[in-house]
Protein backbone atom coordinates (compact mmCIF):
# COMPACT_ATOMS: atom_id res chain seq x y z
CA UNK A 1 0.00 0.00 0.00
CA UNK A 2 2.55 2.27 0.71
CA UNK A 3 4.38 2.28 -2.83
CA UNK A 4 1.14 3.07 -4.07
CA UNK A 5 0.66 5.84 -2.62
CA UNK A 6 4.18 7.01 -3.55
CA UNK A 7 3.00 6.61 -7.21
CA UNK A 8 0.51 8.79 -6.71
CA UNK A 9 2.19 11.51 -4.93
CA UNK A 10 4.94 11.13 -7.66
CA UNK A 11 2.27 11.77 -10.36
CA UNK A 12 0.22 14.38 -8.58
CA UNK A 13 3.94 16.33 -7.98
CA UNK A 14 4.97 16.15 -11.53
CA UNK A 15 1.40 17.63 -12.65
CA UNK A 16 1.76 20.23 -10.20
CA UNK A 17 5.48 21.08 -11.08
CA UNK A 18 4.61 21.91 -15.21
CA UNK A 19 1.84 23.16 -14.84
CA UNK A 20 0.29 23.64 -18.49
CA UNK A 21 2.69 20.83 -19.85
CA UNK A 22 0.38 18.21 -21.12
CA UNK A 23 1.18 14.74 -20.21
CA UNK A 24 2.58 12.13 -22.53
CA UNK A 25 -0.77 10.94 -23.48
CA UNK A 26 -2.23 14.00 -23.88
CA UNK A 27 0.70 14.97 -26.35
CA UNK A 28 0.11 11.94 -28.83
CA UNK A 29 -3.77 12.73 -28.66
CA UNK A 30 -2.91 16.24 -29.79
CA UNK A 31 -0.43 15.47 -32.42
CA UNK A 32 -2.37 12.55 -34.10
CA UNK A 33 -4.90 15.07 -34.40
CA UNK A 34 -2.99 17.57 -35.93
CA UNK A 35 -1.35 14.51 -38.51
CA UNK A 36 -3.86 14.61 -41.16
CA UNK A 37 -3.68 18.59 -41.77
CA UNK A 38 -0.37 18.05 -43.13
CA UNK A 39 -0.96 15.47 -46.40
CA UNK A 40 -4.16 17.40 -46.69
CA UNK A 41 -1.94 20.33 -47.03
CA UNK A 42 0.37 18.59 -49.42
CA UNK A 43 -2.48 17.16 -51.25
CA UNK A 44 -3.72 20.87 -51.82
CA UNK A 45 -0.52 22.09 -53.20
CA UNK A 46 -0.16 19.13 -55.14
CA UNK A 47 -3.93 19.76 -56.59
CA UNK A 48 -2.75 23.40 -57.28
CA UNK A 49 0.23 22.57 -59.66
CA UNK A 50 -1.96 20.20 -61.10
CA UNK A 51 -4.30 22.71 -61.87
CA UNK A 52 -1.63 24.84 -63.08
CA UNK A 53 -0.13 22.21 -65.27
CA UNK A 54 -3.18 21.28 -66.83
CA UNK A 55 -4.06 25.11 -67.45
CA UNK A 56 -0.67 25.74 -69.05
CA UNK A 57 -1.17 22.60 -71.16
CA UNK A 58 -4.51 24.06 -72.46
CA UNK A 59 -2.86 27.71 -72.79
CA UNK A 60 -0.09 25.93 -74.87
CA UNK A 61 -2.75 24.15 -77.15
CA UNK A 62 -4.90 26.41 -77.41
CA UNK A 63 -1.73 28.92 -78.91
CA UNK A 64 -0.40 26.21 -80.92
CA UNK A 65 -3.94 25.88 -82.51
CA UNK A 66 -3.71 29.63 -83.82
CA UNK A 67 -0.37 29.94 -84.55
CA UNK A 68 0.31 26.49 -86.27
CA UNK A 69 -3.21 25.64 -87.29
CA UNK A 70 -4.74 28.53 -88.31
CA UNK A 71 -1.81 30.63 -89.05
CA UNK A 72 -3.66 33.37 -87.26
CA UNK A 73 -0.80 35.76 -85.11
CA UNK A 74 -3.73 38.05 -84.40
CA UNK A 75 -5.50 35.37 -82.62
CA UNK A 76 -2.85 33.89 -80.91
CA UNK A 77 -1.93 37.18 -79.51
CA UNK A 78 -3.78 36.76 -76.33
CA UNK A 79 -2.25 33.50 -75.41
CA UNK A 80 1.05 35.97 -74.98
CA UNK A 81 3.06 37.78 -72.94
CA UNK A 82 3.84 41.46 -73.78
CA UNK A 83 7.36 39.91 -74.68
CA UNK A 84 8.29 36.82 -76.23
CA UNK A 85 11.78 35.28 -76.69
CA UNK A 86 12.15 32.85 -79.80
CA UNK A 87 15.13 30.56 -79.48
CA UNK A 88 14.17 28.99 -82.87
CA UNK A 89 17.18 30.08 -84.83
CA UNK A 90 14.91 31.24 -88.44
CA UNK A 91 12.39 33.70 -86.79
CA UNK A 92 13.07 36.65 -84.56
CA UNK A 93 12.20 38.28 -81.42
CA UNK A 94 8.68 39.57 -80.11
CA UNK A 95 5.43 39.43 -81.44
CA UNK A 96 6.85 41.44 -84.65
CA UNK A 97 9.40 38.69 -85.35
CA UNK A 98 6.85 35.75 -85.16
CA UNK A 99 4.39 37.29 -87.07
CA UNK A 100 6.90 37.80 -89.87
CA UNK A 101 8.13 34.33 -89.50
CA UNK A 102 4.37 33.35 -89.68
CA UNK A 103 3.74 35.50 -92.78
CA UNK A 104 6.25 33.20 -94.54
CA UNK A 105 5.15 29.82 -93.22
CA UNK A 106 1.72 30.40 -94.39
CA UNK A 107 2.80 31.24 -98.03
CA UNK A 108 5.08 28.55 -98.22
CA UNK A 109 3.41 25.53 -96.10
CA UNK A 110 -0.49 26.86 -96.73
CA UNK A 111 -2.04 23.20 -96.08
CA UNK A 112 0.41 22.32 -93.59
CA UNK A 113 -1.32 20.70 -90.31
CA UNK A 114 -0.18 19.02 -87.35
CA UNK A 115 -1.32 15.91 -85.21
CA UNK A 116 -0.69 16.27 -81.49
CA UNK A 117 0.96 12.81 -79.95
CA UNK A 118 2.17 14.10 -76.19
CA UNK A 119 1.73 16.98 -73.74
CA UNK A 120 4.11 16.96 -71.18
CA UNK A 121 4.03 19.85 -68.82
CA UNK A 122 6.78 20.54 -65.74
CA UNK A 123 6.72 23.83 -63.87
CA UNK A 124 6.10 26.61 -65.93
CA UNK A 125 7.24 24.76 -69.66
CA UNK A 126 5.04 22.91 -71.90
CA UNK A 127 6.43 20.31 -74.43
CA UNK A 128 4.59 19.30 -77.76
CA UNK A 129 5.50 16.32 -79.91
CA UNK A 130 3.55 16.60 -82.91
CA UNK A 131 3.72 15.49 -86.39
CA UNK A 132 3.85 17.89 -88.92
CA UNK A 133 2.66 17.42 -92.25
CA UNK A 134 2.26 19.04 -95.63
CA UNK A 135 5.46 20.61 -95.00
CA UNK A 136 8.42 20.73 -96.84
CA UNK A 137 8.91 17.06 -96.50
CA UNK A 138 7.42 14.64 -98.17
CA UNK A 139 6.90 12.08 -95.12
CA UNK A 140 6.28 15.09 -92.44
CA UNK A 141 8.61 16.37 -89.45
CA UNK A 142 8.59 14.43 -85.88
CA UNK A 143 8.58 18.04 -84.10
CA UNK A 144 8.66 18.85 -80.45
CA UNK A 145 8.32 22.25 -79.46
CA UNK A 146 8.94 24.05 -75.87
CA UNK A 147 7.54 26.79 -74.37
CA UNK A 148 7.95 28.48 -71.37
CA UNK A 149 4.29 29.85 -69.67
CA UNK A 150 4.70 32.99 -67.35
CA UNK A 151 1.66 34.59 -65.33
CA UNK A 152 -0.60 32.90 -67.68
CA UNK A 153 1.00 33.68 -71.22
CA UNK A 154 3.19 32.41 -73.36
CA UNK A 155 6.36 34.05 -73.35
CA UNK A 156 9.37 31.48 -75.01
CA UNK A 157 9.80 29.30 -77.37
CA UNK A 158 12.27 26.43 -78.52
CA UNK A 159 11.83 23.60 -81.02
CA UNK A 160 13.10 21.06 -82.88
CA UNK A 161 12.20 19.55 -85.84
CA UNK A 162 13.66 16.38 -87.57
CA UNK A 163 12.10 15.12 -91.38
CA UNK A 164 10.56 11.82 -91.14
CA UNK A 165 12.28 9.50 -93.57
CA UNK A 166 10.93 7.08 -96.06
CA UNK A 167 12.77 4.17 -94.40
CA UNK A 168 14.55 3.41 -90.73
CA UNK A 169 16.69 0.81 -89.77
CA UNK A 170 14.22 -0.10 -86.54
CA UNK A 171 10.77 -1.04 -86.79
CA UNK A 172 9.96 1.83 -84.51
CA UNK A 173 8.15 4.74 -84.98
CA UNK A 174 9.36 8.33 -84.23
CA UNK A 175 6.14 8.94 -82.57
Amino acid sequence: MATRKKTKARSATKARKAPGRKAPAARKAASRKAAPRKPAARKAAGASTAAKLAANKKLVLAFYEQIIGRKDLDGALKYMGATYKQHAPYAADGHDGLRAWLAGFKQAFPDHRYEVKRVIAEGDYVMLHLHGMGGPNPHGESVVDIFRVENGKVVEHWDIIQAIPETADNANSMF
